[in-house]
């Protein structure tokens, strides 16, 4: 094909006078390329093939149409990568370059569009109002926490208005995880937007119908209706329907975890997450307003938002079986529950940082929550009563292996010194707690102590006088009221009366 400067000069020689001939053989050229310069409109000389040639792709065009077609009809995680295609077709002696596969594969896709009468993807730029609407997603990180390579799931919000963002690192992507989200991404905004734009996550949607019809989850609906918030999910695989929070995900990971996080706890991590997604708000320019920052914006957004009077109680309830040993398992993990609790069904509240384990109208136990596996979580406390009828367990009990004490019970711990009689006097002291509250109890112990005397007796002896109620206030007569001949005790008058009896 000849560049546009041997055209021009073509054309311009042949203006000249110069024969065909002539400029052929100066420029090395057939004369049929040089009429062809010579007749083009405007300088144009271009080359469009009409035929493409397969020297290689020919005797497997069908079976590559095949592959082609079979991929496309594939979910978008299940297609196969062009290099798998040609490697399938290797296998089957193709001996083609892995070029030649993806330029055919290009032209195939071109012409199924063009049949189907589809162009290039287009799309309708979006504008929302101020407090209109948020836009949630989640996004899959790489950092590093106590030394140790962890996958971590973020939770990403954005107000569609002013473009502010709000991410936060979760141990998984469970509905507790997206109710804490929507809790400190609003009170982190300052407000709730009327709207909530979301994919089809099944924390939140229970079924997918034709066009934008859903049924969404029963807590999850509770939860817009604490916040007023009308919730909508985008199409299926149409991500371009929620493109603000989507491109953010690409954004906050290029900005904030590369290079990869590495600090000590997650709430370190989310602590520092939280103070970048304040600076990048003051630093970044807003999209469309030019002349103002993200954070300039939010604070132009922040009266259009709906209050937020109280954070929703988000959490995850499921049912459990307490074993005899006080114990239920939740999350691959064991936790303790109040001893009244053995062997009945309990409702455990599963939250982003704790779980709450109720049996009846009751808490029975309230834990941090731990993300590892095959852990058990005790709490001495929950095994006092069984320790006060078995004072032996103190001693080789799993749950008071390492237990922390107040300062006062470690004292008389102490000082009662080591053995089965020392065990049974400090257990005498510990089921005290049960009546009398650990307050009252620690301050036996210390006057107790104070006085010289590390004895269970006297330490329940001094809680015996306080549990007693006080003596009534002796009552002071008046002056006016005062007798002025007090009464004196003769018993004889009585006989008197014995005496007119008998005469009766």
């Amino acid at each position: 094909m000849l560049v546009v400067e041997t055209v021009v000069r073509i054309r311009r020689e042949h203006a000249g006078g110069k024969s065909i001939r002539a400029i052929a053989r100066d420029l090395r050229l057939s004369r049929k390329a040089v009429r062809k310069a010579i007749g083009a409109p405007e300088g144009a000389f271009t080359y469009h093939r009409t035929v493409q040639p397969l020297p290689r792709i020919g005797p497997f065009q069908e079976r590559l149409d095949t592959l082609l077609t079979e991929n496309e009809g594939r979910a978008r995680r299940d297609r196969l990568r062009m290099t798998r295609i040609h490697d399938l077709l290797q296998r089957e002696g193709f001996e083609g370059s892995y070029d030649a596969v993806r330029r055919y594969a290009t032209r195939w896709t071109a012409a199924r569009r063009k049949d189907a009468g589809d162009g290039a993807p287009a799309f309708i730029p979006l504008l929302f109002q101020p407090g209109e609407a948020y836009q949630f997603d989640w996004s899959h990180e790489d950092v590093e926490i106590a030394g140790a390579s962890v996958r971590v799931k973020v939770a990403h919000m954005r107000l569609c208005a002013s473009r502010a963002v709000y991410v936060r690192a979760y141990p998984r992507e469970t509905q507790e995880m997206v109710f804490d989200a929507h809790a400190r991404g609003f009170a982190f905004f300052g407000g709730v937007p009327l709207r909530g734009i979301y994919d089809n996550m099944k924390t939140a949607v229970t079924t997918v119908f034709t066009g934008k019809d859903r049924v969404f989850n029963r807590r999850f609906l509770i939860m817009a209706d604490h916040y007023m918030v009308e919730p909508t999910a985008c199409s299926p695989a149409a991500g371009w329907e929620k493109g603000q929070v989507e491109n953010q995900v690409q954004t906050i990971r290029g900005r904030f975890f590369q290079p990869r996080l590495r600090f000590a706890s997650l709430e370190e991590l989310n602590g520092w997450l939280e103070a970048e997604c304040r600076r990048w708000a003051a630093m970044q320019s807003h999209p469309e307003e030019k002349d103002m920052t993200v954070a300039q914006a939010l604070e132009i957004e922040r009266p259009a938002l709906q209050p937020m009077l109280a954070p929703f109680d988000g959490f995850h309830e499921t049912e459990h079986a307490v074993t005899g040993t006080c114990l239920i398992s939740f999350d691959r993990n064991r936790y303790s529950v109040m001893a009244k609790a053995a062997r009945r069904p309990v409702q455990v509240r599963a939250y982003a940082d704790r779980i709450v384990v109720r049996c009846g109208d009751a808490v029975v136990a309230e834990h941090p929550r731990h993300f590892g596996r095959n852990r058990t979580i005790y709490d001495p406390w929950h095994y006092l009563p069984v320790l006060a009828r078995k004072p032996g367990a103190l001693r080789n009990g799993a749950p008071f292996q390492g237990w922390e004490l107040p300062p006062a019970l470690t004292r008389l711990r102490r000082k009662l010194g080591t053995g089965d009689e020392a065990d049974r006097r400090f257990v005498r002291v510990l089921a005290a707690v049960m009546s009398d509250g650990l307050d009252a109890v620690e301050d036996a112990i210390r006057e107790a102590l104070e006085a010289g005397a590390a004895s269970d007796e006297v330490i329940l002896n001094i809680l015996a006088r306080r549990r007693e109620p006080p003596r009534p206030p002796t009552i002071v007569t008046a002056e006016d009221l005062a007798l002025v001949h007090p009464p004196v005790a003769n018993c004889a008058r009585y006989d008197s009366l014995r005496d007119i009896r008998a005469a009766a």
